[in-house]
């Protein structure tokens, strides 16, 4: 369980001096746990600060309880949970405004730039045109004193573009870091922390595209939480929370670094196994099914034991022409199976007999 800080009340209508001691709180925090001072984390940890939200200073004491730096990762998932701000199309405007309003001011760096050199051209044409003609040393001394000056302009109008140049490169990297930041975001489940159904349908479509044009076996397990309405429904939903994130650290620690465990939705999770055959991916399904059975919960408030949780599995592997909805059909009905059989089992796509229609989980 997550330790309360209570040193913090929560507090309205701030003074100046409250809301600069919170601030500064804030500022400490990012520092303490090299989180960029960008304004969604500022918020955050001024939130905390506060001391106006119980839970989110829960979670915050977690992550800073481990010491050392907080994973980007972690506070845009506090973010995202404490903060309201699931939209990612508002973070991808935010970052384009800015993009745009550095393209401008590189436009009008280089805008004045060339109005320099045109003058600077000018100046030069002249110059030429009166040393043609000839004239003498005072003229020629004017002269060249106009063309120094004119000379001096250019090079600080050059210097002033390479700066803003090499400005814009900065921020560019910066930006591509955050739509980097965006892109993983948008594709994580931000409970578990593993991917999510976006993040789930386009890796398969590309390892369906793979094993299509490899020849090499590729195979899905289809994983659903036993009787998980009722767990939540007796424990609440932040225990039911709890036993989610549960079985995503199980897929994790027992899949490969080149597998993908996702959360489908709800109690449902998906694991894609690249390069494996329905033999292999049924050890390894029964593996994830016995880890996590092992697991006897716990509430640490009360010492309350809660029992044991059970997972069913359906699994399938890729035949040549499937697409990624036929291949996940199979996996499913391979679950639906498990399920219809008593639960807390593995099933595949070899135990199945032919059935028409798509079954759904129960």
């Amino acid at each position: 369980m997550f330790n309360i800080d209570d040193g913090w009340r929560v507090v309205t209508n701030l003074d100046f001096e409250r809301a600069s001691g919170f601030a500064n709180a804030a500022f400490a925090l990012l520092k303490r746990t090299q989180i960029p001072p960008f304004p969604v984390y500022f918020e955050l940890f001024y939130t905390y600060a506060t001391g106006a939200n119980e839970q989110l200073n829960a979670d915050v004491n977690d992550l800073l309880s481990r010491g050392g730096p907080i994973p980007i990762e972690d506070a845009s998932l506090l973010c995202e949970k404490y903060l309201d701000i699931k939209d990612m199309d508002a973070k991808l405007r935010e970052m384009s405004a800015v993009m745009v309003r550095k393209i401008d001011n590189v436009n009008d760096a280089i805008g004045n730039a060339m109005v320099t050199a045109n003058s600077y051209s000018g100046s030069l044409q002249q110059a030429s045109g009166d040393l043609a003609g000839g004239i003498d040393e005072d003229a020629l001394k004017l002269l060249s004193s106009r063309l120094l000056k004119e000379t001096r302009r250019m090079q600080d109008m050059n210097r002033r573009l390479e700066m803003e140049l090499e400005s814009s490169k900065d921020d560019i990297s910066l930006l591509q870091r955050d739509l980097d930041e965006v892109r993983k975001q948008t594709v994580l489940d931000p409970l578990t922390r593993i991917p999510n159904r976006k993040g789930l349908d386009e890796q398969l479509a590309i390892e369906v595209t793979q094993a299509e044009s490899s020849g090499l076996p590729l195979s899905l397990l289809v994983l659903d939480i036993d009787h998980f309405k009722a767990f939540n429904d007796t424990y609440g939903h932040l225990t039911g929370d709890q036993v989610l994130r549960l079985v995503a650290q199980v897929l994790k620690a027992n899949l490969r670094s080149r597998d993908m465990p996702a959360r489908f939705g709800g109690e449902e999770f998906v694991a894609i196994l690249p390069e494996t055959d329905i033999n292999v991916a049924i050890s390894i399904a029964e593996r994830i099914r016995q880890a996590v059975q092992s697991k006897e919960l716990l509430k640490r408030s009360t010492n309350e034991k809660l029992g044991r949780i059970t997972l069913s599995v359906g699994v399938a592997q890729f035949q040549q022409g499937d697409t990624p909805v036929k291949l996940m059909d199979r996996a499913d009905k391979s679950l639906y199976a498990a399920k219809s059989s008593g639960r807390n089992q593995v099933v595949s796509q070899n135990d199945l007999t032919d059935t028409p229609g798509s079954i759904g989980v129960a």
